[in-house]
Protein backbone atom coordinates (compact mmCIF):
# COMPACT_ATOMS: atom_id res chain seq x y z
CA UNK A 1 0.00 0.00 0.00
CA UNK A 2 1.35 3.44 -0.91
CA UNK A 3 0.67 6.78 0.77
CA UNK A 4 -2.24 7.82 -1.45
CA UNK A 5 -4.07 4.53 -1.10
CA UNK A 6 -3.50 4.54 2.66
CA UNK A 7 -4.96 8.03 2.97
CA UNK A 8 -7.94 7.06 0.83
CA UNK A 9 -8.56 4.08 3.09
CA UNK A 10 -8.32 6.25 6.20
CA UNK A 11 -10.79 8.74 4.73
CA UNK A 12 -13.19 5.91 3.87
CA UNK A 13 -13.09 4.51 7.40
CA UNK A 14 -13.50 7.83 9.21
CA UNK A 15 -16.84 8.78 10.78
CA UNK A 16 -18.41 12.00 11.99
CA UNK A 17 -19.09 10.42 15.39
CA UNK A 18 -15.45 9.48 15.87
CA UNK A 19 -14.37 12.98 14.87
CA UNK A 20 -16.73 14.38 17.49
CA UNK A 21 -15.28 12.09 20.16
CA UNK A 22 -11.67 12.84 19.22
CA UNK A 23 -12.30 16.60 19.36
CA UNK A 24 -13.43 16.19 22.97
CA UNK A 25 -10.07 14.54 23.67
CA UNK A 26 -8.12 17.45 22.23
CA UNK A 27 -7.41 16.17 18.74
CA UNK A 28 -7.32 18.96 16.15
CA UNK A 29 -9.31 19.22 12.94
CA UNK A 30 -6.76 17.47 10.72
CA UNK A 31 -8.24 13.99 11.11
CA UNK A 32 -10.58 11.54 9.44
CA UNK A 33 -11.97 10.03 12.62
CA UNK A 34 -10.94 6.38 12.30
CA UNK A 35 -11.46 4.15 15.33
CA UNK A 36 -8.38 2.60 16.89
CA UNK A 37 -9.85 -0.83 16.19
CA UNK A 38 -10.05 0.00 12.47
CA UNK A 39 -6.55 1.45 12.51
CA UNK A 40 -5.22 -1.77 14.00
CA UNK A 41 -6.99 -3.84 11.35
CA UNK A 42 -5.51 -1.65 8.64
CA UNK A 43 -2.06 -1.90 10.22
CA UNK A 44 -2.39 -5.69 10.27
CA UNK A 45 -3.17 -5.57 6.56
CA UNK A 46 -0.19 -3.32 5.76
CA UNK A 47 2.23 -5.02 8.15
CA UNK A 48 5.56 -3.35 9.02
CA UNK A 49 6.45 -0.63 6.53
CA UNK A 50 8.89 1.97 7.81
CA UNK A 51 8.95 4.03 4.61
CA UNK A 52 5.17 4.34 4.57
CA UNK A 53 5.17 5.13 8.31
CA UNK A 54 7.52 8.06 7.75
CA UNK A 55 5.35 9.34 4.90
CA UNK A 56 2.16 9.00 6.95
CA UNK A 57 3.67 10.87 9.87
CA UNK A 58 4.77 13.71 7.60
CA UNK A 59 1.16 14.39 6.54
CA UNK A 60 0.33 15.79 9.97
CA UNK A 61 -3.01 13.99 9.90
CA UNK A 62 -3.94 12.49 13.27
CA UNK A 63 -5.19 9.13 11.98
CA UNK A 64 -2.23 8.84 9.62
CA UNK A 65 0.15 9.41 12.50
CA UNK A 66 -1.55 6.83 14.71
CA UNK A 67 -1.29 4.36 11.82
CA UNK A 68 2.36 5.31 11.39
CA UNK A 69 3.13 4.25 14.97
CA UNK A 70 1.44 0.90 14.32
CA UNK A 71 3.34 0.00 11.14
CA UNK A 72 6.71 1.59 11.94
CA UNK A 73 9.76 -0.61 12.48
CA UNK A 74 11.24 0.21 15.92
CA UNK A 75 14.62 -1.14 14.81
CA UNK A 76 14.88 1.51 12.08
CA UNK A 77 14.59 4.51 14.39
CA UNK A 78 17.60 6.49 15.50
CA UNK A 79 17.62 9.09 18.26
CA UNK A 80 17.38 11.96 15.78
CA UNK A 81 14.19 10.66 14.15
CA UNK A 82 12.55 10.03 17.53
CA UNK A 83 13.36 13.58 18.61
CA UNK A 84 11.95 14.91 15.34
CA UNK A 85 8.68 13.03 15.77
CA UNK A 86 8.43 14.08 19.43
CA UNK A 87 8.42 17.75 18.37
CA UNK A 88 5.27 17.10 16.30
CA UNK A 89 3.18 15.88 19.24
CA UNK A 90 0.07 17.99 19.74
CA UNK A 91 -2.34 16.10 22.01
CA UNK A 92 -2.28 13.35 24.59
CA UNK A 93 -3.79 10.72 22.30
CA UNK A 94 -0.96 10.77 19.77
CA UNK A 95 1.58 11.33 22.56
CA UNK A 96 0.65 8.10 24.33
CA UNK A 97 0.58 6.16 21.08
CA UNK A 98 4.00 7.55 20.16
CA UNK A 99 5.40 6.65 23.59
CA UNK A 100 4.27 3.09 23.01
CA UNK A 101 6.33 3.04 19.83
CA UNK A 102 9.37 4.54 21.56
CA UNK A 103 9.13 1.82 24.22
CA UNK A 104 9.85 -0.73 21.48
CA UNK A 105 13.06 0.97 20.36
CA UNK A 106 16.55 0.65 21.81
CA UNK A 107 16.36 4.30 22.92
CA UNK A 108 13.50 3.71 25.33
CA UNK A 109 15.34 4.38 28.60
CA UNK A 110 17.46 7.24 27.27
CA UNK A 111 14.41 9.07 25.93
CA UNK A 112 12.54 8.55 29.20
CA UNK A 113 15.42 10.10 31.11
CA UNK A 114 15.72 13.01 28.67
CA UNK A 115 12.12 13.85 27.86
CA UNK A 116 10.57 13.76 31.35
CA UNK A 117 12.30 17.06 32.13
CA UNK A 118 11.10 18.79 28.95
CA UNK A 119 9.25 22.09 29.31
CA UNK A 120 6.79 21.23 26.56
CA UNK A 121 3.62 19.52 27.72
CA UNK A 122 3.61 16.72 25.16
CA UNK A 123 7.29 15.76 25.20
CA UNK A 124 7.21 15.93 29.00
CA UNK A 125 4.17 13.66 29.02
CA UNK A 126 5.90 11.21 26.69
CA UNK A 127 8.89 11.11 29.05
CA UNK A 128 6.80 10.35 32.12
CA UNK A 129 4.76 7.84 30.15
CA UNK A 130 8.02 6.03 29.38
CA UNK A 131 9.11 6.17 33.04
CA UNK A 132 5.89 4.38 33.91
CA UNK A 133 6.45 1.80 31.20
CA UNK A 134 9.98 1.20 32.47
CA UNK A 135 8.53 0.52 35.91
CA UNK A 136 6.08 -2.01 34.47
CA UNK A 137 8.23 -3.74 31.88
CA UNK A 138 11.92 -3.52 32.81
CA UNK A 139 12.36 -5.96 35.71
CA UNK A 140 16.16 -5.72 35.71
CA UNK A 141 16.20 -2.09 36.83
CA UNK A 142 16.84 -1.79 40.60
CA UNK A 143 14.41 -0.06 42.94
CA UNK A 144 17.01 2.66 43.45
CA UNK A 145 16.57 3.67 39.80
CA UNK A 146 12.97 4.76 40.44
CA UNK A 147 13.42 6.42 43.83
CA UNK A 148 14.62 9.78 42.38
CA UNK A 149 11.55 9.82 40.14
CA UNK A 150 9.30 9.37 43.16
CA UNK A 151 10.96 12.42 44.71
CA UNK A 152 10.44 14.43 41.52
CA UNK A 153 6.78 13.43 41.42
CA UNK A 154 6.21 14.19 45.09
CA UNK A 155 7.85 17.62 44.99
CA UNK A 156 6.91 18.78 41.50
CA UNK A 157 3.68 17.27 40.22
CA UNK A 158 1.43 20.19 41.12
CA UNK A 159 3.67 22.65 39.26
CA UNK A 160 3.60 20.75 35.98
CA UNK A 161 1.39 21.26 32.93
CA UNK A 162 -2.00 19.55 32.87
CA UNK A 163 -1.29 16.39 30.88
CA UNK A 164 2.19 16.05 32.35
CA UNK A 165 0.58 15.86 35.80
CA UNK A 166 -1.59 13.04 34.55
CA UNK A 167 1.40 11.10 33.22
CA UNK A 168 3.32 11.67 36.46
CA UNK A 169 0.36 10.36 38.45
CA UNK A 170 0.26 7.28 36.22
CA UNK A 171 4.02 6.81 36.65
CA UNK A 172 3.60 7.02 40.42
CA UNK A 173 1.06 4.20 40.25
CA UNK A 174 3.29 2.10 37.99
CA UNK A 175 6.25 2.50 40.35
CA UNK A 176 4.08 1.76 43.38
CA UNK A 177 2.85 -1.56 42.01
CA UNK A 178 6.29 -2.60 40.73
CA UNK A 179 7.49 -4.36 43.89
CA UNK A 180 7.35 -4.29 47.70
CA UNK A 181 10.53 -2.23 47.94
CA UNK A 182 8.87 0.69 46.16
CA UNK A 183 5.32 0.25 47.37
CA UNK A 184 5.58 2.07 50.69
CA UNK A 185 7.65 4.91 49.23
CA UNK A 186 5.13 5.40 46.44
CA UNK A 187 2.22 5.34 48.89
CA UNK A 188 3.97 7.86 51.09
CA UNK A 189 4.51 10.13 48.09
CA UNK A 190 0.87 9.73 47.04
CA UNK A 191 -0.39 10.73 50.50
CA UNK A 192 1.92 13.76 50.55
CA UNK A 193 0.76 14.83 47.09
CA UNK A 194 -2.94 14.49 47.82
CA UNK A 195 -5.52 14.94 45.05
CA UNK A 196 -4.11 15.62 41.58
CA UNK A 197 -6.29 17.96 39.55
CA UNK A 198 -6.43 17.17 35.83
CA UNK A 199 -8.57 19.00 33.29
CA UNK A 200 -9.96 16.19 31.13
CA UNK A 201 -11.88 18.57 28.91
CA UNK A 202 -15.33 17.59 27.65
CA UNK A 203 -14.95 13.92 28.59
CA UNK A 204 -16.02 11.62 31.39
CA UNK A 205 -12.43 10.62 32.19
CA UNK A 206 -11.37 10.76 35.82
CA UNK A 207 -8.00 10.98 37.53
CA UNK A 208 -7.27 7.87 39.60
CA UNK A 209 -6.29 8.33 43.24
CA UNK A 210 -2.75 6.92 43.18
CA UNK A 211 -2.76 5.52 46.72
CA UNK A 212 -6.12 3.82 46.29
CA UNK A 213 -5.17 2.44 42.89
CA UNK A 214 -1.86 1.03 44.16
CA UNK A 215 -3.50 -0.64 47.15
CA UNK A 216 -6.39 -2.02 45.09
CA UNK A 217 -4.03 -3.46 42.46
CA UNK A 218 -1.78 -5.09 45.04
CA UNK A 219 -4.78 -6.57 46.84
CA UNK A 220 -6.05 -7.99 43.56
CA UNK A 221 -2.64 -9.57 42.96
CA UNK A 222 -2.61 -11.11 46.44
CA UNK A 223 -6.04 -12.65 45.93
CA UNK A 224 -5.06 -13.95 42.50
CA UNK A 225 -1.85 -15.51 43.84
CA UNK A 226 -3.75 -17.10 46.74
CA UNK A 227 -6.17 -18.77 44.31
CA UNK A 228 -3.33 -20.11 42.18
CA UNK A 229 -1.54 -21.75 45.10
Amino acid sequence: MNLNSALRELKRRGTAQNRKVYRRHGVGENMYGVSLADLRLLAKQIKIDQDLAVQLWATGNHDARILATLIADPAQFDAKLLDAWSKDLSNYVITDQFAGLVARTRYWQKKAEKWHTARGEWIGRAGWNLIGQLAMHQPDLPASYFEPYLIKIETGIHQQKNRVREAMNNALIAIGIRNAALQEKALSAAHTIGPVEIDHGETNCRTPNAAEYIQRTLEHRRKKNAKEQ
